[in-house]
């Protein structure tokens, strides 16, 4: 069994929460986790990010249920692209969302295996065994540099341009899509998160918080939460987590925001 919870939060510097979380088990039996850091700007970053949840929400809660892994990833690509349709137009068409965008990283599992979906630098990690997964790369400036061996690993978090994105979902009429397998074995955790949580908190400090099979997945989830805060907190912070449970557990959403 699968337990999922998500919290998001303003953080301590800006004054509007641009990100945008979801995460439920859907009446057809998968399990949908989405979170999307908007950009923009007061109002406009905000709407990129709920528009994208949105789509997506509507566009996979009716998909037939027993769908094969090939036909899962094309639903959620088809999802996400139709969310940047949606972005895109609707900042063609209103000079107060001009030029709006968001990150999107969804989750769309089919009890315990499924597809990872993403655009831009929120993230999915998989936590197992002591030892964190990142499944998603960021469509970053930065990272290309690194890539390209421009820049060292350590340059990565500290370079000036760090926050810059090359890909997103909204600002082109057309975007590409990248596509991840996931499959969890108990006592495994998926984390998706956006950056105000991963630019903060380190691979060490996510190992020892989310992969403490010993406290509750909300309590996990808060302490990752705090941690960033801690840590200077100058971006909105969001987080959903997902555990494969065993037998006879109950299973629960919760989700909170401050």
């Amino acid at each position: 069994m699968i337990k999922t919870v998500h919290v998001s939060h303003i953080g301590r510097v800006r004054s509007v929460n641009e990100d945008s979380a979801w995460i439920r088990n859907l009446d057809t039996g998968y399990i949908l986790g989405i979170v999307a850091d908007g950009m923009g700007g007061h109002l406009a970053g905000d709407t990129a990010s709920r528009l994208a949840v949105e789509t997506l929400v509507q566009d996979l809660g009716t998909l037939e249920p027993g769908l094969s892994h090939a036909s899962l990833s094309a639903a959620l690509s088809d999802a996400i692209l139709h969310a940047n349709e949606v972005i895109f137009r609707t900042a063609s068409t209103d000079d107060n969302y001009h030029n709006m965008g968001t990150t999107v990283v969804a989750a769309l599992l089919n009890d315990t295996e499924g597809v990872i979906g993403h655009i831009g630098d929120s993230r999915a990690y998989k936590i197992a065994n002591k030892h964190v997964i990142q499944l998603t790369e960021d469509h970053t400036l930065v990272n290309e540099l690194f890539k390209n061996g421009q820049i060292s690993k350590e340059d990565v978090s500290h370079h000036p341009r760090r926050n810059v994105l090359t890909r997103a979902l909204g600002t082109d009429a057309e975007v590409k899509v990248d596509l991840d397998t996931v499959k969890l074995e108990e006592g495994e955790v998926l984390l998706l998160c956006s950056d105000g949580l991963s630019n903060l908190v380190s691979n060490e400090q996510i190992i020892q918080v989310a992969g403490n099979l010993e406290l509750a997945l909300e309590d996990r989830a808060d302490r990752l939460l705090q941690l960033a805060l801690l840590a200077g907190g100058d971006d909105n912070i969001t987080i959903a987590l997902f555990e494969l449970q065993k037998e006879g557990s109950v299973i629960s959403e919760t989700g909170c925001e401050s």
